[in-house]
């Protein structure tokens, strides 16, 4: 039998707004999760309002949001709690990106919850985690960035501390957090528990630093911005070229090899300057001198296919278009999916990044509009009549 994904048979209750906790939600239900997207009522998640727009429709939310289930549900009246619960001892996982404590301010927090459904996985994605002196602090993407170092080490020489081109530290955290729900969903099945998985988008920023984070306790140095280098190994940085700005990456010292052989100057693969990965690291201004020697003399397309054919890695670097028109990224990896929206009609939005095998995440449905599910989800999962529906949403409970 042909399963819908995946992650077929789990359902995801999701409380998330904007970016971390929807990315989340999106590759779960791109895997075949039952996800129910829980928004308030009349108002609807803060995506809706972000731009771009087509026909009046959020793209931002179209693109998080396709695949899942929408509701609406007051949390703060007691029918609307009650409905939550009852919701929850047939979920698998609830997602959350409030603030710490505002689900247990509401009565709705992990300890209430594992009493209704033991089982019940709560993942909570937020800017500082559950516990430490910055919990309550409120978290963004900018602020992940700017306190987790990334900000510091990104951009040029002299230049000011950079934001990376889009919201990292989100989709860090996002992946984060799925991370965390698929090993806590693969340890119920040996205790039949849930817990708590907790995911910080600042703890999500300074895991991605890595190497960043072992100059300073190794070397007690401070690393720098340093543009498009890399601090470990060389030459894998930007280089000019007759047109344009060329990546090569010189990862190891039998690639290096390769690209003095290739420019014809073997003779500096063994010079004692740049033998080694850390001399040509340590020696880097001549190396990139070295190598641009070579590079502007040439065009962009003309080094990439001359170092590819070499065995060399080597890129150009693309633009935006450039990237949705390559028949590799978007022709066969399917990167961009074109998808019928009912309101803001043909789009197309981000594909999914995962490729398996045997259960292909995909893009079946388009963004819920506001509430559209409410009924069939309560009907089906609740056992409600179509009078009692109407009924809550006459009170405001939905």
């Amino acid at each position: 039998m042909q399963r819908l994904g995946a992650m077929e048979g789990i359902t995801v209750l999701d409380l998330t707004r904007v970016l971390a906790g929807p990315f989340c939600s999106m590759m779960l239900a791109d895997m075949g999760a039952n996800v129910i997207k829980i928004e308030e009522a009349g108002k609807g998640a803060d995506e809706r309002q972000l731009g771009p727009f087509q026909n009046g429709e959020s793209a931002y939310y179209m693109n998080l949001n396709r695949n899942k289930k929408g509701i609406t549900l007051n949390l703060k009246s007691p029918k609307g709690k009650e409905i939550f619960k009852s919701l929850v001892k047939q979920a698998d996982v609830v997602l959350e990106n409030y603030r710490p404590g505002t689900m247990v301010k509401l009565g709705l927090g992990y300890d209430v919850l594992k009493e209704v459904n033991p089982r019940i996985i709560y993942a909570a994605v937020s800017g500082f985690g559950q516990y430490g002196p910055y919990t309550k602090r409120p978290g963004y993407d900018i602020i992940s960035q700017a306190m987790s170092g990334l900000m510091s080490t990104t951009g040029w020489p002299g230049g000011h501390p950079t934001r990376s081109g889009t919201a990292m530290g989100d989709v860090l955290g996002g992946l984060s957090v799925t991370i965390g729900i698929l090993a806590a969903i693969h340890n119920r099945t040996y205790t039949g528990l849930g817990q708590v998985v907790d995911v910080a988008l600042v703890d999500s920023a300074v895991a991605s630093l890595e190497i960043i984070n072992m100059i300073y306790f190794t070397e007690k140095r401070l690393p720098q911005r340093i543009g498009n280098r890399y601090e470990s190994v060389y030459p894998y940085d930007s280089f000019q070229a007759k047109d344009d700005l060329v990546i090569i990456g010189g990862g190891n010292d039998k690639l290096w090899t390769l690209f003095c052989k290739h420019i014809g100057r073997p003779e500096l693969s063994t010079h004692p300057d740049y033998t080694r990965t850390r001399d040509r690291v340590k020696n880097h201004v001549a190396v990139k001198k070295i190598v641009e020697e070579w590079t502007m003399t040439k065009n962009v397309s003309e080094i990439v296919d001359e170092l590819l054919a070499a065995g060399i890695p080597a890129a150009p670097i693309y633009t935006i278009e450039q990237v949705a028109h390559d028949p590799h990224i978007a022709g066969a990896r399917e990167m961009f999916v074109n998808v019928e929206h009912p309101k803001a009609g043909p789009t197309t939005l981000t594909g999914s990044h995962i490729k398996l095998s045997d259960t292909k995440p995909s893009i079946r449905t388009p963004s819920p509009d506001l509430g559209q599910h409410n009924e069939e989800v309560l009907s089906s999962m609740l056992n409600m009549s179509q009078e009692e529906i109407a009924a809550l949403k006459a009170e405001g409970v939905i």
